[in-house]
Protein backbone atom coordinates (compact mmCIF):
# COMPACT_ATOMS: atom_id res chain seq x y z
CA UNK A 1 0.00 0.00 0.00
CA UNK A 2 1.28 3.35 -1.11
CA UNK A 3 1.81 6.27 1.56
CA UNK A 4 -1.59 8.07 1.01
CA UNK A 5 -3.73 5.34 0.12
CA UNK A 6 -3.91 3.45 4.00
CA UNK A 7 -7.17 1.98 4.50
CA UNK A 8 -7.95 4.23 7.68
CA UNK A 9 -8.45 7.52 5.85
CA UNK A 10 -11.53 6.62 4.23
CA UNK A 11 -12.87 3.75 6.55
CA UNK A 12 -16.17 4.23 7.91
CA UNK A 13 -15.87 2.21 11.30
CA UNK A 14 -18.79 1.37 12.82
CA UNK A 15 -18.80 1.11 17.24
CA UNK A 16 -19.84 -1.63 19.24
CA UNK A 17 -20.84 -1.24 22.79
CA UNK A 18 -20.36 -4.36 23.29
CA UNK A 19 -23.15 -4.85 27.15
CA UNK A 20 -25.48 -3.34 24.16
CA UNK A 21 -25.10 -4.93 21.31
CA UNK A 22 -26.14 -8.88 21.50
CA UNK A 23 -25.97 -11.23 24.05
CA UNK A 24 -24.94 -14.89 23.37
CA UNK A 25 -24.25 -16.02 26.73
CA UNK A 26 -26.90 -17.64 28.82
CA UNK A 27 -29.18 -14.44 28.16
CA UNK A 28 -28.33 -12.49 31.20
CA UNK A 29 -29.47 -9.55 29.66
CA UNK A 30 -26.02 -8.25 29.08
CA UNK A 31 -24.11 -8.48 25.65
CA UNK A 32 -20.60 -10.07 25.06
CA UNK A 33 -17.94 -11.71 22.43
CA UNK A 34 -19.96 -14.34 21.65
CA UNK A 35 -23.11 -12.40 20.80
CA UNK A 36 -21.11 -9.91 18.60
CA UNK A 37 -19.51 -12.70 16.55
CA UNK A 38 -22.81 -14.47 15.78
CA UNK A 39 -24.22 -10.47 14.38
CA UNK A 40 -21.12 -9.71 12.55
CA UNK A 41 -22.71 -10.64 9.30
CA UNK A 42 -24.96 -7.33 9.46
CA UNK A 43 -22.32 -5.18 9.59
CA UNK A 44 -20.62 -7.05 6.48
CA UNK A 45 -24.25 -6.45 5.17
CA UNK A 46 -24.43 -2.80 6.41
CA UNK A 47 -21.56 -2.19 4.47
CA UNK A 48 -18.68 -0.61 6.90
CA UNK A 49 -14.84 -2.09 6.71
CA UNK A 50 -14.19 -1.72 10.18
CA UNK A 51 -15.35 -2.49 14.21
CA UNK A 52 -14.60 -0.58 16.67
CA UNK A 53 -15.14 -2.35 20.32
CA UNK A 54 -16.01 -0.27 23.39
CA UNK A 55 -13.90 -1.96 26.44
CA UNK A 56 -14.59 -5.71 27.28
CA UNK A 57 -11.44 -5.66 29.63
CA UNK A 58 -11.59 -7.16 33.09
CA UNK A 59 -13.52 -4.41 35.28
CA UNK A 60 -15.55 -4.14 38.40
CA UNK A 61 -17.69 -2.03 35.60
CA UNK A 62 -18.18 0.79 37.58
CA UNK A 63 -17.82 3.18 34.82
CA UNK A 64 -19.34 0.14 31.98
CA UNK A 65 -15.85 -1.25 30.91
CA UNK A 66 -13.72 2.06 31.62
CA UNK A 67 -12.35 1.33 34.74
CA UNK A 68 -9.99 -1.66 34.07
CA UNK A 69 -8.39 -4.14 36.16
CA UNK A 70 -6.19 -6.13 33.62
CA UNK A 71 -6.16 -4.83 30.82
CA UNK A 72 -4.77 -8.56 28.87
CA UNK A 73 -7.90 -10.72 30.04
CA UNK A 74 -11.39 -10.46 28.98
CA UNK A 75 -14.01 -9.78 31.95
CA UNK A 76 -16.52 -13.05 31.87
CA UNK A 77 -19.55 -11.05 31.68
CA UNK A 78 -18.32 -11.06 27.81
CA UNK A 79 -16.14 -14.38 27.53
CA UNK A 80 -13.28 -15.40 27.63
CA UNK A 81 -10.05 -14.61 25.63
CA UNK A 82 -10.97 -17.25 23.79
CA UNK A 83 -14.11 -15.88 22.84
CA UNK A 84 -12.31 -12.84 21.64
CA UNK A 85 -9.60 -15.08 19.27
CA UNK A 86 -12.75 -16.54 17.49
CA UNK A 87 -14.83 -13.40 17.22
CA UNK A 88 -10.86 -11.25 15.78
CA UNK A 89 -10.87 -14.70 13.21
CA UNK A 90 -14.61 -13.83 12.20
CA UNK A 91 -13.75 -10.17 11.63
CA UNK A 92 -11.19 -10.97 9.24
CA UNK A 93 -12.73 -14.03 7.40
CA UNK A 94 -15.33 -11.18 7.08
CA UNK A 95 -12.71 -8.71 5.90
CA UNK A 96 -13.27 -6.39 8.32
CA UNK A 97 -10.24 -4.78 10.80
CA UNK A 98 -10.91 -4.87 14.46
CA UNK A 99 -9.94 -1.87 16.46
CA UNK A 100 -10.20 -2.29 20.83
CA UNK A 101 -10.66 0.44 23.03
CA UNK A 102 -7.69 1.24 25.38
CA UNK A 103 -7.75 3.22 28.45
CA UNK A 104 -4.29 4.55 29.40
CA UNK A 105 -5.75 7.90 31.36
CA UNK A 106 -6.36 5.17 34.97
CA UNK A 107 -7.48 2.28 36.01
CA UNK A 108 -9.96 0.61 38.02
CA UNK A 109 -9.08 1.00 42.16
CA UNK A 110 -9.47 -2.91 41.79
CA UNK A 111 -6.67 -2.95 39.48
CA UNK A 112 -3.08 -4.82 40.63
CA UNK A 113 -1.14 -2.11 40.43
CA UNK A 114 -3.07 0.25 42.19
CA UNK A 115 -3.48 -2.42 45.37
CA UNK A 116 0.24 -2.63 45.71
CA UNK A 117 0.27 1.36 45.92
CA UNK A 118 -2.16 1.10 48.78
CA UNK A 119 -0.34 -1.85 50.34
CA UNK A 120 3.09 0.25 50.38
CA UNK A 121 4.14 3.14 52.05
CA UNK A 122 3.93 6.31 51.04
CA UNK A 123 6.62 7.60 48.91
CA UNK A 124 7.63 3.47 47.30
CA UNK A 125 7.92 3.35 43.97
CA UNK A 126 4.57 1.53 43.78
CA UNK A 127 3.19 4.77 44.67
CA UNK A 128 4.64 6.64 41.65
CA UNK A 129 2.73 4.62 39.57
CA UNK A 130 -0.47 6.59 40.36
CA UNK A 131 -0.67 10.62 41.35
CA UNK A 132 -0.67 10.38 45.26
CA UNK A 133 -0.01 13.50 47.03
CA UNK A 134 0.04 15.33 50.20
CA UNK A 135 -2.98 17.60 51.59
CA UNK A 136 -2.72 20.95 51.94
CA UNK A 137 -3.57 23.13 54.99
CA UNK A 138 -3.13 22.10 58.55
CA UNK A 139 -3.01 18.11 58.67
CA UNK A 140 -3.01 18.03 54.77
CA UNK A 141 -7.21 18.26 55.21
CA UNK A 142 -7.47 20.02 51.68
CA UNK A 143 -7.01 18.55 48.45
CA UNK A 144 -3.83 19.12 46.80
CA UNK A 145 -5.35 21.68 43.89
CA UNK A 146 -9.06 22.60 43.33
CA UNK A 147 -9.63 20.31 40.40
CA UNK A 148 -12.88 18.56 39.56
CA UNK A 149 -13.93 15.33 38.34
CA UNK A 150 -15.26 15.10 35.02
CA UNK A 151 -18.37 13.13 36.66
CA UNK A 152 -18.82 15.53 39.25
CA UNK A 153 -17.37 16.49 42.69
CA UNK A 154 -13.67 17.13 43.52
CA UNK A 155 -10.71 15.04 41.51
CA UNK A 156 -9.05 13.82 45.09
CA UNK A 157 -9.71 11.53 47.22
CA UNK A 158 -8.26 10.86 50.62
CA UNK A 159 -7.11 7.75 52.12
CA UNK A 160 -7.02 6.32 55.08
CA UNK A 161 -3.69 4.28 56.63
CA UNK A 162 -4.06 1.38 58.51
CA UNK A 163 -3.61 2.15 62.01
CA UNK A 164 -6.74 4.72 60.85
CA UNK A 165 -5.38 8.42 60.74
CA UNK A 166 -5.56 10.63 57.24
CA UNK A 167 -3.12 9.63 54.84
CA UNK A 168 -2.22 11.18 50.91
CA UNK A 169 -4.75 11.91 48.37
CA UNK A 170 -5.08 10.38 44.78
CA UNK A 171 -6.01 12.00 42.18
CA UNK A 172 -9.13 10.81 39.66
CA UNK A 173 -10.32 12.97 36.63
CA UNK A 174 -13.14 10.46 36.75
CA UNK A 175 -14.81 8.30 39.14
CA UNK A 176 -12.96 7.98 42.61
CA UNK A 177 -12.74 4.64 41.39
CA UNK A 178 -10.90 5.10 38.66
CA UNK A 179 -7.42 6.61 40.02
CA UNK A 180 -4.98 8.77 37.43
CA UNK A 181 -1.99 6.82 36.45
CA UNK A 182 1.54 8.89 36.85
CA UNK A 183 2.78 9.16 32.73
CA UNK A 184 5.86 10.44 33.70
CA UNK A 185 7.18 7.12 34.90
CA UNK A 186 8.93 5.20 32.77
CA UNK A 187 7.27 1.82 34.34
CA UNK A 188 3.90 2.94 33.72
CA UNK A 189 5.11 3.39 29.82
CA UNK A 190 6.92 -0.07 29.82
CA UNK A 191 3.36 -1.71 31.01
CA UNK A 192 1.78 -0.16 28.43
CA UNK A 193 3.88 -0.81 25.60
CA UNK A 194 3.52 -4.81 26.68
CA UNK A 195 -0.40 -4.16 26.91
CA UNK A 196 -0.01 -3.07 23.28
CA UNK A 197 2.02 -5.79 22.23
CA UNK A 198 -0.12 -8.13 23.65
CA UNK A 199 -3.36 -7.14 21.90
CA UNK A 200 -1.47 -6.69 18.12
CA UNK A 201 0.57 -10.17 18.44
CA UNK A 202 -3.31 -11.57 18.64
CA UNK A 203 -3.97 -9.80 15.30
CA UNK A 204 -6.14 -6.39 16.31
CA UNK A 205 -5.63 -3.61 13.66
CA UNK A 206 -5.49 -1.00 16.08
CA UNK A 207 -6.72 1.34 19.67
CA UNK A 208 -9.52 3.86 20.33
CA UNK A 209 -7.36 5.61 23.21
CA UNK A 210 -9.79 6.70 25.55
CA UNK A 211 -8.73 10.35 26.61
CA UNK A 212 -5.72 10.68 24.50
CA UNK A 213 -5.28 14.62 25.68
CA UNK A 214 -4.91 13.70 29.48
CA UNK A 215 -2.23 11.41 30.75
CA UNK A 216 0.24 13.82 31.20
CA UNK A 217 -0.16 17.06 33.74
CA UNK A 218 1.29 20.54 33.89
CA UNK A 219 4.24 20.22 36.29
CA UNK A 220 3.44 21.41 39.80
CA UNK A 221 -0.41 20.52 39.51
CA UNK A 222 -1.97 24.40 39.57
CA UNK A 223 -5.23 24.94 40.65
CA UNK A 224 -7.37 26.12 37.86
CA UNK A 225 -10.94 26.91 37.36
CA UNK A 226 -12.67 26.62 34.17
CA UNK A 227 -13.38 30.19 31.93
CA UNK A 228 -17.14 30.95 33.21
CA UNK A 229 -18.40 31.01 29.19
CA UNK A 230 -18.26 27.16 29.41
CA UNK A 231 -14.45 26.13 29.57
CA UNK A 232 -15.16 22.54 30.80
CA UNK A 233 -12.92 19.25 32.30
CA UNK A 234 -13.83 17.47 28.56
CA UNK A 235 -12.51 13.97 28.48
CA UNK A 236 -15.72 13.02 27.03
CA UNK A 237 -18.13 14.06 28.98
CA UNK A 238 -18.39 18.01 30.07
CA UNK A 239 -20.95 20.00 32.14
CA UNK A 240 -20.87 23.28 30.27
CA UNK A 241 -22.91 23.67 26.80
CA UNK A 242 -19.45 25.05 24.67
CA UNK A 243 -16.67 23.22 23.58
CA UNK A 244 -14.02 22.12 25.85
CA UNK A 245 -10.30 23.76 25.23
CA UNK A 246 -11.30 27.13 23.78
CA UNK A 247 -8.48 28.85 21.72
CA UNK A 248 -8.76 31.83 24.19
CA UNK A 249 -9.17 30.05 27.12
CA UNK A 250 -5.37 28.71 28.71
CA UNK A 251 -4.85 24.89 28.07
CA UNK A 252 -6.22 23.50 31.54
CA UNK A 253 -3.38 21.77 33.20
CA UNK A 254 -4.56 18.32 33.56
CA UNK A 255 -5.35 18.25 29.58
CA UNK A 256 -3.60 18.64 26.25
CA UNK A 257 -0.12 18.98 27.53
CA UNK A 258 2.79 19.38 24.96
CA UNK A 259 4.57 16.41 26.80
CA UNK A 260 1.28 13.96 25.84
CA UNK A 261 2.56 13.53 22.37
CA UNK A 262 5.71 12.06 23.31
CA UNK A 263 4.03 9.25 24.20
CA UNK A 264 1.79 8.77 21.01
CA UNK A 265 5.58 8.96 19.03
CA UNK A 266 6.58 6.09 20.71
CA UNK A 267 3.65 4.13 20.78
CA UNK A 268 3.29 4.76 16.69
CA UNK A 269 6.92 3.51 16.71
CA UNK A 270 6.11 0.36 18.40
CA UNK A 271 2.94 -0.22 15.73
CA UNK A 272 5.64 0.50 12.73
CA UNK A 273 6.85 -2.98 13.64
CA UNK A 274 3.79 -5.02 12.76
CA UNK A 275 2.07 -5.21 9.34
CA UNK A 276 -1.03 -4.45 7.60
CA UNK A 277 -1.33 -0.91 8.66
CA UNK A 278 -2.37 -0.62 12.38
CA UNK A 279 -3.82 2.22 13.54
CA UNK A 280 -4.04 5.23 16.31
CA UNK A 281 -7.40 6.77 17.00
CA UNK A 282 -7.51 9.58 19.40
CA UNK A 283 -9.99 10.65 21.38
CA UNK A 284 -8.99 14.14 22.38
CA UNK A 285 -11.53 16.75 23.49
CA UNK A 286 -9.59 19.84 22.07
CA UNK A 287 -10.19 23.58 20.31
CA UNK A 288 -9.07 24.60 17.62
CA UNK A 289 -8.86 22.12 15.44
CA UNK A 290 -5.53 23.13 14.05
CA UNK A 291 -4.61 22.13 18.23
CA UNK A 292 -6.18 18.74 17.58
CA UNK A 293 -4.36 18.17 14.36
CA UNK A 294 -1.33 17.79 16.09
CA UNK A 295 -2.60 14.35 18.10
CA UNK A 296 -2.63 13.17 14.34
CA UNK A 297 0.69 14.48 12.79
CA UNK A 298 2.81 11.65 10.66
CA UNK A 299 4.59 10.60 13.56
CA UNK A 300 1.89 10.29 16.00
CA UNK A 301 -1.63 9.16 15.39
CA UNK A 302 -4.11 8.32 12.26
CA UNK A 303 -7.10 9.15 13.42
CA UNK A 304 -8.60 12.10 16.06
CA UNK A 305 -12.64 12.14 16.30
CA UNK A 306 -13.97 14.98 15.09
CA UNK A 307 -15.97 16.40 18.30
CA UNK A 308 -16.09 19.78 17.12
CA UNK A 309 -18.32 18.45 13.77
CA UNK A 310 -20.42 16.66 16.16
CA UNK A 311 -21.10 19.46 18.45
CA UNK A 312 -21.97 21.50 15.54
CA UNK A 313 -25.59 22.76 14.98
CA UNK A 314 -27.67 21.86 12.14
CA UNK A 315 -27.16 25.12 10.35
CA UNK A 316 -25.47 25.78 6.91
CA UNK A 317 -23.36 28.61 7.83
CA UNK A 318 -21.73 26.56 10.86
CA UNK A 319 -21.75 23.29 9.08
CA UNK A 320 -19.89 25.00 6.01
CA UNK A 321 -17.13 26.27 7.92
CA UNK A 322 -16.48 23.33 10.36
CA UNK A 323 -16.04 21.09 7.24
CA UNK A 324 -13.98 23.64 5.89
CA UNK A 325 -12.06 24.21 9.02
CA UNK A 326 -11.86 20.47 9.51
CA UNK A 327 -10.48 19.90 6.00
CA UNK A 328 -7.88 22.51 6.09
CA UNK A 329 -6.45 21.45 9.95
CA UNK A 330 -6.06 17.76 9.12
CA UNK A 331 -5.04 18.04 5.67
CA UNK A 332 -2.14 20.52 6.83
CA UNK A 333 -0.60 17.41 8.62
CA UNK A 334 -1.45 15.18 6.23
CA UNK A 335 -4.13 13.63 7.84
CA UNK A 336 -7.58 12.83 6.93
CA UNK A 337 -10.79 14.50 8.85
CA UNK A 338 -12.67 11.52 10.90
CA UNK A 339 -16.33 12.89 11.07
CA UNK A 340 -18.39 11.39 13.85
CA UNK A 341 -21.81 12.06 15.20
CA UNK A 342 -22.77 9.78 17.69
CA UNK A 343 -20.95 7.31 20.10
CA UNK A 344 -21.40 6.29 23.91
CA UNK A 345 -20.93 9.29 25.45
CA UNK A 346 -23.10 12.04 23.59
CA UNK A 347 -27.11 12.22 23.12
CA UNK A 348 -27.85 10.17 19.81
CA UNK A 349 -28.02 12.45 17.46
CA UNK A 350 -31.53 11.03 16.46
CA UNK A 351 -33.01 13.42 19.41
CA UNK A 352 -29.93 15.89 20.10
CA UNK A 353 -30.46 17.72 16.34
CA UNK A 354 -33.78 18.40 17.55
CA UNK A 355 -33.35 19.55 21.05
CA UNK A 356 -34.87 22.79 21.49
CA UNK A 357 -32.87 23.83 24.72
CA UNK A 358 -28.91 23.89 25.48
CA UNK A 359 -27.86 20.88 26.88
CA UNK A 360 -24.66 20.10 27.73
CA UNK A 361 -22.28 17.38 26.30
CA UNK A 362 -22.07 14.48 28.34
CA UNK A 363 -25.01 15.72 30.85
CA UNK A 364 -27.35 13.59 29.51
CA UNK A 365 -31.66 13.89 28.77
CA UNK A 366 -34.26 12.96 30.74
CA UNK A 367 -38.12 12.79 31.52
CA UNK A 368 -37.68 16.56 33.37
CA UNK A 369 -34.97 18.22 30.68
CA UNK A 370 -36.17 21.17 28.81
CA UNK A 371 -36.95 21.52 25.66
CA UNK A 372 -37.46 17.91 25.00
CA UNK A 373 -37.13 16.78 21.05
CA UNK A 374 -39.88 15.75 18.90
CA UNK A 375 -38.77 12.18 17.64
CA UNK A 376 -40.41 12.58 13.91
CA UNK A 377 -38.41 15.48 13.26
CA UNK A 378 -35.31 14.68 15.16
CA UNK A 379 -35.06 11.54 12.46
CA UNK A 380 -35.23 13.61 9.59
CA UNK A 381 -32.20 15.95 10.45
CA UNK A 382 -30.26 12.70 11.61
CA UNK A 383 -30.84 11.04 8.08
CA UNK A 384 -30.13 13.98 6.68
CA UNK A 385 -27.07 15.06 8.59
CA UNK A 386 -25.53 11.55 8.31
CA UNK A 387 -26.38 11.53 4.38
CA UNK A 388 -24.42 14.33 4.57
CA UNK A 389 -21.34 13.46 6.64
CA UNK A 390 -20.80 9.73 4.37
CA UNK A 391 -20.34 11.83 1.43
CA UNK A 392 -17.54 13.71 2.92
CA UNK A 393 -13.85 12.93 2.20
CA UNK A 394 -12.10 10.72 5.32
CA UNK A 395 -13.34 8.65 7.30
CA UNK A 396 -16.09 8.38 9.44
CA UNK A 397 -17.45 6.32 12.47
CA UNK A 398 -21.09 5.07 12.83
CA UNK A 399 -22.37 4.27 16.05
CA UNK A 400 -24.24 0.76 16.83
CA UNK A 401 -28.21 1.46 16.36
CA UNK A 402 -28.00 4.86 14.29
CA UNK A 403 -28.29 3.03 11.21
CA UNK A 404 -31.97 1.93 13.18
CA UNK A 405 -32.51 5.88 13.50
CA UNK A 406 -32.49 4.94 17.00
CA UNK A 407 -33.07 8.11 19.55
CA UNK A 408 -31.77 8.96 22.76
CA UNK A 409 -34.30 6.65 25.29
CA UNK A 410 -35.16 9.49 27.70
CA UNK A 411 -37.61 7.31 29.67
CA UNK A 412 -35.37 5.55 32.06
CA UNK A 413 -36.89 4.71 35.42
CA UNK A 414 -34.52 6.92 37.58
CA UNK A 415 -34.01 2.80 39.54
CA UNK A 416 -32.01 1.87 36.04
CA UNK A 417 -29.73 4.24 35.66
CA UNK A 418 -25.96 2.98 35.78
CA UNK A 419 -23.89 6.19 34.93
CA UNK A 420 -21.47 6.85 37.27
CA UNK A 421 -22.60 11.29 36.28
CA UNK A 422 -26.14 10.34 37.52
CA UNK A 423 -24.80 9.24 40.96
CA UNK A 424 -21.57 11.96 41.50
CA UNK A 425 -23.96 15.09 40.35
CA UNK A 426 -27.12 14.00 43.28
CA UNK A 427 -29.34 13.18 40.21
CA UNK A 428 -29.37 16.62 38.55
CA UNK A 429 -27.51 15.15 35.23
CA UNK A 430 -29.19 12.32 33.62
CA UNK A 431 -25.28 11.29 32.01
CA UNK A 432 -24.93 8.94 29.46
CA UNK A 433 -27.32 6.02 29.90
CA UNK A 434 -30.01 6.91 27.02
CA UNK A 435 -27.85 6.57 24.02
CA UNK A 436 -26.32 2.84 25.58
CA UNK A 437 -29.86 0.74 25.70
CA UNK A 438 -29.69 -2.58 23.88
CA UNK A 439 -30.27 -2.53 20.28
CA UNK A 440 -33.43 -4.13 18.65
CA UNK A 441 -32.69 -6.60 15.77
CA UNK A 442 -36.21 -8.61 15.95
CA UNK A 443 -39.58 -6.64 17.06
CA UNK A 444 -41.78 -9.59 18.00
CA UNK A 445 -38.63 -11.21 19.53
CA UNK A 446 -38.12 -11.19 24.01
CA UNK A 447 -35.57 -7.78 24.06
CA UNK A 448 -36.50 -7.01 20.45
CA UNK A 449 -33.81 -10.03 19.84
CA UNK A 450 -30.89 -8.39 21.66
CA UNK A 451 -30.81 -11.49 23.95
CA UNK A 452 -32.73 -15.16 23.61
CA UNK A 453 -34.89 -14.01 26.71
CA UNK A 454 -36.22 -11.24 27.82
CA UNK A 455 -33.40 -9.19 29.95
CA UNK A 456 -31.84 -6.37 29.37
CA UNK A 457 -29.76 -4.71 31.66
CA UNK A 458 -31.06 -1.53 30.81
CA UNK A 459 -34.66 -1.53 30.14
CA UNK A 460 -35.95 -1.26 26.30
CA UNK A 461 -38.77 0.88 25.44
CA UNK A 462 -42.10 -0.35 23.63
CA UNK A 463 -41.14 1.74 20.82
CA UNK A 464 -37.90 -0.08 20.19
CA UNK A 465 -40.21 -2.43 17.92
CA UNK A 466 -40.91 -0.24 14.77
CA UNK A 467 -37.03 0.94 14.83
CA UNK A 468 -36.11 -3.44 14.68
CA UNK A 469 -33.39 -4.28 12.31
CA UNK A 470 -35.84 -6.87 10.72
CA UNK A 471 -38.57 -4.35 10.10
CA UNK A 472 -36.41 -2.30 8.20
CA UNK A 473 -34.13 -4.81 5.95
CA UNK A 474 -35.03 -4.35 2.46
CA UNK A 475 -37.66 -1.88 3.14
CA UNK A 476 -37.21 1.15 0.47
CA UNK A 477 -37.02 4.36 2.08
CA UNK A 478 -36.16 2.86 5.85
CA UNK A 479 -33.08 4.29 7.75
CA UNK A 480 -31.33 0.75 7.51
CA UNK A 481 -31.74 0.88 3.54
CA UNK A 482 -30.65 4.55 3.81
CA UNK A 483 -27.26 3.65 5.43
CA UNK A 484 -26.62 0.80 3.41
CA UNK A 485 -27.18 3.24 0.18
CA UNK A 486 -25.29 5.58 1.19
CA UNK A 487 -22.35 3.48 2.40
CA UNK A 488 -22.69 1.58 -1.11
CA UNK A 489 -22.46 4.53 -3.15
CA UNK A 490 -19.45 5.98 -1.20
CA UNK A 491 -17.43 3.04 -1.91
CA UNK A 492 -18.55 2.90 -5.39
CA UNK A 493 -17.47 6.47 -6.48
CA UNK A 494 -14.66 6.92 -4.04
CA UNK A 495 -16.05 9.81 -1.73
CA UNK A 496 -13.97 8.76 1.07
CA UNK A 497 -10.27 9.93 -0.46
CA UNK A 498 -12.03 12.37 -2.97
CA UNK A 499 -11.87 16.07 -3.22
CA UNK A 500 -14.59 18.54 -1.48
CA UNK A 501 -15.08 21.48 -3.85
CA UNK A 502 -18.30 23.93 -2.86
CA UNK A 503 -20.79 25.05 -5.42
CA UNK A 504 -22.18 28.68 -5.35
CA UNK A 505 -26.09 29.38 -6.07
CA UNK A 506 -27.74 28.52 -3.08
CA UNK A 507 -28.92 30.03 0.04
CA UNK A 508 -27.07 29.82 3.35
CA UNK A 509 -29.39 26.87 4.72
CA UNK A 510 -27.94 24.71 1.70
CA UNK A 511 -24.51 23.19 2.09
CA UNK A 512 -23.87 22.39 -1.54
CA UNK A 513 -20.68 20.46 -2.75
CA UNK A 514 -19.26 18.30 -5.38
CA UNK A 515 -16.93 15.63 -3.86
CA UNK A 516 -15.71 13.22 -7.10
CA UNK A 517 -18.23 13.54 -9.62
CA UNK A 518 -21.06 13.38 -6.96
CA UNK A 519 -23.22 17.00 -6.37
CA UNK A 520 -24.61 16.76 -2.50
CA UNK A 521 -27.29 19.28 -1.59
CA UNK A 522 -28.52 19.30 2.15
CA UNK A 523 -31.07 21.40 3.01
CA UNK A 524 -30.73 22.71 6.65
CA UNK A 525 -33.25 25.33 6.57
CA UNK A 526 -37.41 25.31 6.15
CA UNK A 527 -37.42 26.57 2.76
CA UNK A 528 -37.42 24.24 -0.31
CA UNK A 529 -34.95 24.83 -3.01
CA UNK A 530 -35.23 24.30 -6.74
CA UNK A 531 -33.17 20.78 -7.42
CA UNK A 532 -30.19 21.06 -10.45
CA UNK A 533 -30.80 18.34 -13.25
CA UNK A 534 -29.61 15.19 -12.78
CA UNK A 535 -30.28 11.69 -11.56
CA UNK A 536 -30.78 11.41 -7.93
CA UNK A 537 -28.71 8.42 -6.44
CA UNK A 538 -29.49 9.33 -2.77
CA UNK A 539 -32.29 11.30 -0.75
CA UNK A 540 -32.87 11.28 2.84
CA UNK A 541 -36.30 11.71 2.84
CA UNK A 542 -39.03 12.17 0.13
CA UNK A 543 -37.44 14.33 -2.86
CA UNK A 544 -39.28 15.17 -6.48
CA UNK A 545 -38.23 18.58 -8.04
CA UNK A 546 -37.51 20.58 -4.80
CA UNK A 547 -34.77 19.74 -1.88
CA UNK A 548 -37.65 19.72 1.44
CA UNK A 549 -35.56 21.36 4.55
CA UNK A 550 -33.97 19.18 6.72
CA UNK A 551 -33.17 16.69 3.77
CA UNK A 552 -30.00 15.87 2.01
CA UNK A 553 -29.40 14.31 -1.47
CA UNK A 554 -27.06 13.29 -3.82
CA UNK A 555 -27.52 13.59 -7.26
CA UNK A 556 -25.20 12.63 -10.82
CA UNK A 557 -25.18 15.48 -13.13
Amino acid sequence: MTKGSEWWRSAVIYQIYPRSFADGMGADGIGDLPGITERLPALVELGVDAVWLSPFFTSPQKDAGYDVANYCDVDPLFGTLDDFDRMQAKVHELGLRLIVDLVPNHTSDQHAWFQQALATPEGSPERDHYMFREGRGPGGTQPPNNWESVFGGPAWTRLVRSDGTPGQWYLHLFDSSQPDLNWQSEWVREQFRDILRFWLDRGVDGFRVDVAHGLMKAPGLPDYTPPADGGSMGGGVSYEPAIHDHAEDPTPPYWAQDTVHEIYRDWHRLLEQYPGERVLCAEAWVEPLTKLARWVRPDEMQQAFNFSYLETPWSGPTMRAIIDDSIAAFSGVGAPSTWVLSNHDVVRHASRLALTAANAQGAGIGPNSPGLPDRALGLKRARAATSLMLALPGSAYVYQGEELGLPEVIDLPDSARQDPTWFRTNHERYGRDGCRVPIPWEAKAPSYGFSSGSASWLPQPAYWAEYARDVQRGVPGSTLELYKLALALRQQHGLGVGELQWLDGYNDSVVAFENSGITVLANTGATEVPLPKGTILLASGAVETTLPGDTTVWLQR
